[in-house]
């Protein structure tokens, strides 16, 4: 499982010209998931990004986390984290879990996740043509893969 958090003062998803969800100060999730991630990938990442001080303090330095903040989580699916680009000039999706595989896996990463941070966790729709917006704040953006734990 892979994910890139993005720190934002506000982020939006739009499907068909209609704004889903929309958050203020938080973290833009974009979620990709693979066919071999399991409950442990998603408990290990709920509580990496719960507790990931990635927020400033009274004195402007990164050091509380989410749940210091009170802040929302907008998580997306996005397929296209496990891109390969290692032939040609089209990426190649094969690492990424098919929708029977990764559907399931999502929305636990979201009940897991709610049930992690008690704090609001909107998203996109699973497979849809999302337009997402956000203002980076920071900026701050970091890769995390639950499979390179050390």
């Amino acid at each position: 499982m892979r994910v890139i958090l993005q720190r934002v003062k506000q982020a939006s998803v739009t499907i068909d010209g209609v704004v889903k969800s929309k958050i203020e100060e938080g973290i833009l999730i974009l979620l990709g998931i693979e066919a071999i991630d399991n409950q442990e990938d998603i408990d290990w990442l709920c509580k990496k990004i719960s507790q990931l001080r990635i927020f400033n303090d009274e004195q402007d330095i990164m050091n509380k986390s989410i749940m210091d903040t009170n802040g929302s989580f907008l998580v997306i699916s996005q397929f296209t984290l496990f891109a390969s680009t290692k032939k040609g000039n089209r990426p190649s999706y094969i690492r990424a879990a098919k929708p029977e595989i990764a559907i399931p896996l999502y929305e636990a990463f979201i009940a897991t996740l709610e049930i992690t941070a008690n704090l609001p966790v909107l998203t996109g729709t699973f497979g849809a043509d999302m337009k997402v917006e956000l203002l980076n704040d920071g900026p701050v953006t970091i890769i995390i893969d639950s499979k390179n734990k050390e």
